[in-house]
């Protein structure tokens, strides 16, 4: 495991406090940290397809993506949601059969379809995991507001159009990196089954993040080595500084474990 994390904690600029971690392992807290963890898949597939729809493929393939998404997007909408029934769905009936076409006007079409399609696809699996594990434990999903993490490390992507992409997929890179090292640093503290389902996603965690690298290099007209640094300054300081709300990637925690946030009612994706 130390060889596969190697280059994740080469890459992030600190480790997670030993707060958030304190805070993560203790109930109510890791009920919450699931629900949490549960929506972060969905938005990490979100992302992706995304920059598919927005960049790589044309308009019918797009719709396509969507149509893929839109199982997964009702039940987490929908108040009236079913999560047995969402679960005990026909996976194969949903899977992405679509031939999906390149943007024509997009030198890098090709290059970002295949990793960022995995990339959707796992995300997609570990959104399932996560629910059938809190099912199994008893925790009612709901929705929950997002935190600061993601939108402040947007804050920091470039206005210039030619270089939106770029920091977006380092952006992307940093936050795939730091779940990456969070579930590896959760996973003692947590019970057999929990910690050996983080230990299972390292590995796909951890390619995501050299997926993300390797195309901002790509779609770059330059070196891109200076703006990884700026971001991975801007992501250490969220990751270090106090936050008033418990997530799966916030800061460091101001409110004692057992009182977590009253405003975790709400999903912003």
């Amino acid at each position: 495991m130390q060889q596969l994390l190697a280059p994740v904690h080469a890459f992030l600029r600190c480790e997670t406090p030993q707060t958030w971690i304190d805070m993560a392992r203790a109930s109510p807290s890791l009920d919450e940290l699931l629900i949490d963890h549960c929506n972060c898949e969905l938005k990490a597939a979100q992302t992706a397809m995304f920059l598919l729809r927005r960049y790589a493929l044309d308009k019918d393939s797009g719709q396509s993506l969507l149509a893929w998404a839109k199982p997964y997007e009702e039940f987490v909408y929908h108040k009236d949601r079913d999560i047995e029934q969402f679960l005990a769905r026909d996976v194969k009936k949903n899977e992405l059969v679509a031939n999906l076409q390149p943007n024509q006007h997009f030198a890098f079409a090709q290059d970002l379809i295949p990793p960022l399609i995995r990339l959707i696809k796992e995300e997609f699996h570990h959104f399932e995991q996560v629910l059938e594990l809190m099912h199994a434990r008893h925790i009612p999903y709901r929705n929950i507001r997002a935190g600061r993490y993601a939108k402040g490390m947007m804050s920091h992507v470039t206005t210039h159009e030619k270089d939106i992409l770029r920091d977006k997929l380092i952006v992307g890179a940093y936050i795939e990196a730091r779940s990456c090292e969070r579930f590896a640093k959760l996973a003692p503290y947590l019970d057999a089954e929990l910690s050996k389902f983080y230990v299972s996603l390292l590995r796909s965690e951890a390619r995501h993040f050299e997926d993300y690298l390797k195309l901002a290099q790509l779609v770059s007209t330059e070196d891109i080595t200076e703006r990884v640094a700026y971001f991975g300054e801007r992501e250490a300081e969220l990751i270090m500084a106090p936050d008033d709300e418990f997530h799966f990637h916030s800061g460091q925690p101001l409110v004692p474990s057992g009182n977590i946030n009253s405003g975790l009612n709400h999903i912003q994706v």
